[in-house]
């Protein structure tokens, strides 16, 4: 990828991660959902940059939106459930081998998001009236 193209695919990641984070926050999880599928592929895409790319800070950080996105849809199926604690259980994996385990967002964000998950999926998947 040529020094122009990178930051406009730089460019392009960094302005779809804000917008799919406010997105969320608005709870419009579904349009964040679609921006991030089409988005995160172009940000692993974008090799030898310091931002982006398939290990980078920013594609970690849209990876963990995604999976907010699914897990705290009130109308999240259990395949949405089980691809959100997947997702996370994947980037977690990642962010500890290319950030370290004591990284701020290893612990305090996709650490906390996956426990939710799980949570989150384990609650569906008891029947009421079980546990």
């Amino acid at each position: 990828m040529r020094a122009g193209e990178r930051a406009r695919a730089d460019a392009m990641t960094e302005a779809a991660n804000s917008l799919a984070a406010a997105l969320s926050r608005l709870r419009r999880f579904e349009e964040a959902r679609s921006l991030l599928r089409n988005t995160i592929p172009l940000a692993q895409r974008v090799v030898g940059h310091p931002i982006v790319g398939e290990d980078r800070e920013l594609t970690l950080i849209m990876k963990l939106t995604y999976a907010k996105c699914l897990y705290k849809d009130d109308g999240a199926t259990l395949d949405d459930l089980r691809e959100a604690v997947n997702t996370l259980e994947d980037t977690e994996r990642t962010a500890r081998r290319v950030l370290g385990a004591a990284h701020p967002l290893v612990q305090n964000h996709i650490g906390r998001s996956l426990g939710e998950s799980r949570a989150t999926l384990r609650a569906r998947e008891t029947p009421s009236g079980s546990a």
